[in-house]
């Protein structure tokens, strides 16, 4: 078994997620977009707002300043010239997908149907209403969508105000139902109004091309996952593989071993991994990569935190859900890349009133050299206020890199 070096390793894992491809000469388009998305296979969707929406995230980090139109106008818009490039669904979280990846994930959608038709409260955890509620509302869909769950409401109004309690979503009835819906491949996204998520039918949103496809295999489907996955990471242990789309162990199992048979898949060592890794035949080993991103927490590059501590010697978690007082760096955090290694962290708040980006905290790893990283980021941050409208960078205290970045951020 060839053994690669954890380098070779990081460098196929960058390569593989595009931050080996030369940037853009020109302003970014749809054609950008879709090579990125060759890359990293989905974007991952998030409610937070704090700094900008996780979904415009990686091209940012992998193009620069582009308009965020692109990403708009390929998942929430559809014309004759421009058709519709991405659909949302669950596969790693909620995410943005290809359409024509859509027939992959049928799979999950009969998982969930069957769960929840042998387990009908895990809709609505109070009532038996479930069925009665989807009924109506798939109707409403019909003649007012694409709606979103609050109009909805109010087209339903007897099951608007019921909601479930206690939870941390604090769910209408109507709302659980349409994400059973839109669990179950019943209900899509047809567009959103800020991030409202608007309802609509599928075959009001998908290609008839993706509609008519026949259902595949669900061992089929998950070995293409996997395979999308594998080139999604370059090289990756099962558990990795696995994480991407949120694949069952044993059907995970299952289509590694096949993959591996079909040669798509390499078995390898490398240095300092304690799991197997598998390296796709097609992946490639820059020489160096070099340039220097902010990386949102929900960055294909990142958003698994084993994987990023084993690439990069790098300990991350988000916490955003940790009480103020016990955070260790911030609440929406984000790594900055340089030249291939995450040399610092930088807690983000986009204070749109004020026109200010705000560096609330400001952290380096160990051993950097932080005149440099600071330089690097204090450009890497202005590029990002400007390209959010934002007039100005204002760097706190808090962070042993913050007084550094502050001056290079002033110019001195």
């Amino acid at each position: 078994m060839r053994t690669i070096s954890s380098q070779s390793a990081r460098r196929i894992a960058l390569a593989a997620q595009g931050f080996a491809d030369r940037a853009p000469r020109t302003t970014p388009t749809r054609t950008h977009l879709r090579r990125v998305l060759s890359r990293t296979q989905l974007f991952q969707l998030d409610s937070v707002n704090v700094a900008f929406r996780a979904h415009y995230a990686p091209l940012l980090a992998r193009l620069g300043p582009y308009p965020t139109r692109v990403v708009d106008d390929a998942a929430w818009s559809d014309s004759a010239r421009r058709p519709r490039m991405l659909v949302e669904y669950w596969a790693h979280e909620a995410s943005l997908i290809p359409v024509e990846d859509w027939p992959l994930l049928r799979f999950r959608m009969r998982d969930l149907e069957r769960h929840y038709r042998e387990h009908p409260r895990s809709v609505l955890h109070t009532s038996d209403d479930a069925p009665r509620i989807a009924d109506e509302v798939r109707a409403a869909v019909k003649e007012f969508g694409p709606i979103g769950a609050g109009a909805l409401e109010r087209e339903l109004g007897r099951y608007g105000d019921r909601r479930t309690r206690g939870t941390w979503w604090d769910r209408s009835d109507v709302k659980r139902v349409c994400e059973w819906l839109f669990a179950i491949g019943e209900l899509t996204t047809g567009t959103r109004r800020g991030f409202e998520r608007c309802y609509d039918l599928p075959e009001r949103v998908l290609p008839s091309s993706v509609l008519t496809a026949g259902e595949i295999d669900t061992a089929d489907a998950v070995r293409e996952l996997t395979a999308k996955a594998a080139v999604a990471l370059g090289i990756a242990t099962e558990g990795d593989l696995r994480d991407y789309y949120r694949i069952e162990p044993a059907r995970s199992k299952r289509a590694v071993a096949e993959l591996v048979e079909d040669g798509v898949l390499e078995p390898v060592a490398v240095q300092g991994w304690r799991e197997q890794a598998y390296r796709h035949a097609a992946a490639r080993v820059p020489r160096a990569v070099t340039g220097r991103a902010l990386l949102c927490p929900f960055d294909p590059l990142i958003f698994n935190r084993e994987r990023t501590r084993r690439l990069f010697g790098f300990h991350y978690r988000i916490e955003i859900y940790v009480p103020a007082s016990r955070r260790t760096y911030g609440y929406y955090v984000f790594p900055f890349l340089l030249d291939g290694s995450l040399v610092a962290r930088v807690d983000l708040k986009s204070d749109r009133t004020a026109g200010v980006l705000r560096v609330q905290g400001a952290f380096a790893e160990p051993g950097v050299d932080l005149g440099r990283v600071a330089a690097e980021l204090a450009g890497e941050l202005r590029s990002t206020a400007e390209w959010l409208g934002l007039g100005e960078v204002v760097v706190a205290e808090h962070g042993d890199l913050a007084g550094k970045l502050r001056s290079a951020v002033r110019g001195r």
